[in-house]
């Protein structure tokens, strides 16, 4: 997944989101809801791995960036603090301008994401709106912005 594929994924979440506002059945809507709930934490988790993998790999000699793609596939629950986490394996300082950067409502929306994820994921019910989610991948797109600014990629 290249910077362009970002871009591709980021596209088809927002004909999606089109999509599934044009629906007049609520009961349909909130199916579709909590669908693109669990496209969007991919989103932010393909985004993550896909931004660190070009670090590694305009950073760092091949063998190096071997392993960081490898290592990198282990990561999951894209959650803020895991993902700051795994910035802070890269540099402390652009974990702390990050955090920074991210405090309060981009952080919650993240973390909102990846926890109604979990829910859906274990059948249990979500309180979640399509305006509300639209707003937290608007958030979630700021954030993968501010990591991949962060990282200079």
């Amino acid at each position: 997944m290249s910077a362009l594929e970002i871009g591709r994924q980021q596209q088809r979440l927002d004909d999606l989101f089109s999509k599934a506002k044009l629906l007049a059945d609520t009961e349909m809507q909130a199916h579709w809801c909590r669908y693109l709930c669990v496209l969007v934490s991919g989103y932010i988790e393909n985004s993550v791995r896909e931004t660190f993998s070009e670090v590694a790999l305009t950073r760092s000699d091949p063998v190096v960036a071997n392993f960081v793609q490898n290592r990198l596939r282990q990561f999951q629950n894209p959650k803020m603090g895991n993902i700051l986490d795994l910035l802070a394996a890269f540099s402390q300082q652009w974990k702390l301008d990050l955090e920074t950067s991210t405090d309060g409502q981009l952080s919650e929306s993240i973390n909102s994401i990846v926890g109604n994820r979990h829910k859906i994921a274990h059948g249990d019910s979500v309180s979640l709106t399509l305006s509300s989610l639209r707003q937290y991948y608007r958030d979630a797109i700021r954030v993968i912005e501010l990591l991949r600014q962060q990282c200079g990629v």
